[in-house]
């Protein structure tokens, strides 16, 4: 481990001095695995990446709903995502897009970088200086890419990764291509932030809505198992809007169906647990809410403060004589 520790440090230090002799900086170092796809049923794209290095998602991955996703990697040159993104969203296919921007690179040997476009053409690049074992393969929209890995499975059992599992929403599909790539061996280095993102298939001018998905893990010593635990919290999360939703539209069923969905994915989550409870009690089933809201109380008692608070909003239809039968 010492010796692998010592042949990385020494590593980084010469191609330090190289990259700026070729006018790179040498602090936009991200060696790194990376996908980038498609789903062909939803239109969605993403970008997924892990590295041994500090918040590798503030640097590597780049999208936009209704043109396309990139990741650049290796010594970073950061302007590959916006300039991209910005000749993608002009309609310009993946693969010329990306041949611009590397003609135009006097650092292009040191570079990796993956481009795919609304479409699904995908399109990459590995510079002739990245560093060992460092590849990428391009699939039916998809590309993935990775250089300074321990050896020479770990991009091929990438893309077999992907190929096996079409069922899968992408996200998950994704995150189970980054695991692939860390049991085949992963970074030489080891593991410390990975990074998910996943726009829709249409342009939209609200910002709020550019990215559906959009999760970053910037320091853990088992990045991969974080990023798939809070995507999992995101889709609970998912059931959650849903249910207040329902609740603003006085549907519930529905909401009582949401929330509960949620808390079978958490059922330890004290949230999750209440607005079930709510909706119970909304929905004429307030004696099956209380036990619930009596066990919440018990672990925390703001929430019994915070009963008082709904039937102003109108998140709560209960009685003065009824919210006392839950909170006394």
């Amino acid at each position: 481990m010492k010796k692998i520790m010592l042949f990385c440090f020494l590593l980084t230090g010469i191609f330090s001095v190289n990259a700026q002799n070729a006018g790179i900086d040498k602090e936009a170092f991200a060696h790194t695995f990376s996908i980038v796809a498609r789903d062909t049923l939803t239109g969605e794209m993403a970008v997924a990446i892990q590295s041994h290095w500090f918040s590798v998602g503030s640097l590597v991955s780049w999208g936009k709903a209704g043109v396309g996703v990139v990741a650049t990697q290796s010594f970073v040159n950061p302007a590959y995502g916006p300039e991209g993104l910005a000749l993608m969203d002009e309609g310009i296919a993946a693969e010329e897009a990306l041949t611009r921007l590397i003609e135009k690179d006097e650092g292009r040997a040191y570079r990796q970088v993956a481009f795919l476009d609304a479409t699904g053409n995908v399109s990459a690049y590995t510079g002739e200086k990245c560093v060992e074992s460092a590849e990428d393969m391009q699939g039916k929209n998809f590309s993935v890419q990775a250089n300074m890995m321990l050896n020479d499975r770990v991009v091929p059992a990438m893309a077999e990764t992907f190929a096996m599992n079409p069922d899968l929403p992408l996200a998950e599909r994704i995150v189970k291509v980054l695991q692939a790539a860390q049991e085949a061996g992963g970074d030489i280095r080891g593991k410390q932030s990975a990074a998910l993102i996943v726009v829709g298939p249409d342009k939209t001018d609200k910002e709020w809505e550019e990215k559906k998905i959009d999760l970053r893990v910037d320091d853990s010593a088992n990045p991969i198992q974080e990023l798939a635990r809070l995507l999992k919290v995101h889709r609970a999360y998912e059931h959650m809007n849903r249910g207040d939703l329902a609740v603003e539209a006085n549907d519930m069923e529905k909401a009582l169906l949401e929330y509960g969905t949620a808390e079978k994915m958490f059922p330890d989550n004290l949230e999750m647990k209440f607005w079930k409870a709510v909706a119970l009690a909304n929905s004429g089933r307030l004696e099956e809410a209380k036990p619930i809201f009596e066990k919440i109380f018990e672990q925390d008692d703001n929430w019994r403060k915070m009963i008082f608070r709904l039937p102003p909003s109108g998140l709560l239809n209960l009685s003065e004589e009824e919210i006392k039968s839950i909170t006394e």
